[in-house]
């Protein structure tokens, strides 16, 4: 198949070219030019910044399918499916289950209600704003290609080459093999899935022109933080005292923790979704353990040694909170 990426040489977008490639699908990818932009030397490259409206290079050739990895504002999707409507066949959208409205439900699967922004005009991309605006992004490419899109709501992504360091934090973190500060709720759920396992699936709904809604998610069976921990140190061959310290001792010193979810945000519903249809559609998942190993591999290896994530803490840092709460004068005792 032609295949015509938005994105591309990222971390999620990476992995599908790589699945493309892999299948002797013909690729061309359409970005700014900015992240890696050497890698992929048999793909066709064509420049342009979507959140400018740069879309010239978009004008003329004919795809069998379009796979849109880097649209977060509706406009974005408008504008390309517009341009691209009589030009390509199935336009597949990859989009999040941040779109779900009830994120404290025990299960959410691919017919639940969606967000809908108090300002559907905003081009704000926040936490608060993020998943209404895929939610659009969604809605456009329905009036566009009614008959012919594809989406998939992708949970939390993890592998070789992500650019969030979420989990990777975690793995690094275990395979140091000390007292490991984490976070209030051992019963917490997550849910991650290998960019590569996503990426397989894409491609394999695209190369058979599926169309609907998929929720790409993983692992098969329901993880919670205790267990995405232990899948950590198996993977490392370590074994750890982990301290799950109470939300208080953690707000006090405000920290927050890689994939870490509040009680007080009532949103555990974004890491139970349901991956029933996906699985009837051929998403196949590799175990978690599995994950980490590759995980643990890529990051011994890579050159990029400052984690790039959000939360955590600094080993220094982690040392001296952990005395702090052990410690015999600690008001929070030994859990």
């Amino acid at each position: 198949m032609r295949l015509l990426v938005l994105g591309g040489t990222s971390f999620v977008g990476r992995h599908i070219v790589a699945s493309a490639l892999a299948s002797e699908h013909r690729v061309t990818v359409f970005n700014r030019g900015l992240t890696n932009p050497n890698l992929f030397q048999s793909v066709q490259r064509l420049r342009g910044d979507r959140s400018n409206s740069e879309l010239r290079e978009l004008e003329h050739g004919e795809w069998d399918a379009v796979i849109d990895v880097s649209a977060l504002l509706p406009r974005m999707v408008r504008e390309a499916a517009g341009l691209l409507a009589d030009r390509v066949g199935l336009y597949a959208f990859i989009s999040t289950p941040s779109t779900y409205r009830d994120l404290d439900s025990d299960r959410i699967d691919e017919d639940a209600p969606v967000v809908v922004l108090d300002d559907p005009a905003s081009e704000v991309v926040n936490s608060t704003t993020y998943g209404g605006l895929k939610a659009l992004c969604e809605s456009e490419l329905r009036q566009a290609f009614p008959d012919t899109h594809l989406i998939v709501r992708a949970c939390t992504m993890a592998g070789p080459h992500d650019n969030t360091d979420r989990f990777t934090y975690w793995v690094r973190r275990l395979a140091r093999g000390t007292p490991v500060l984490a976070p209030s709720r051992p019963d917490q759920p997550v849910q991650l899935i290998h960019a590569r396992d996503h990426a397989n699936f894409v491609v394999e709904l695209v190369a058979s022109s599926t169309t609907g809604v998929f929720n790409a998610a993983g692992p098969d069976q329901p993880v919670t933080f205790a267990d995405m921990l232990q899948a950590c140190a198996d993977a490392a061959g370590t074994s750890s005292r982990v301290v799950w310290a109470p939300q208080a001792f953690l707000d006090e010193h405000r920290l927050r923790l890689p994939l870490e979810i509040l009680p007080s945000e009532r949103h555990d519903g974004l890491y139970r979704v349901a991956n029933d249809r996906a699985r009837a559609a051929g998403l196949v998942n590799r175990p978690l353990v599995g994950t980490a190993s590759e995980v643990l591999q890529w990051d011994q290896c890579r050159e990029q040694k400052r984690l790039r994530v959000t939360r955590g803490v600094s080993p220094k840092r982690e040392a001296s909170l952990l005395e702090i709460l052990e410690g015999p004068l600690s008001s929070f005792g030994r859990r």
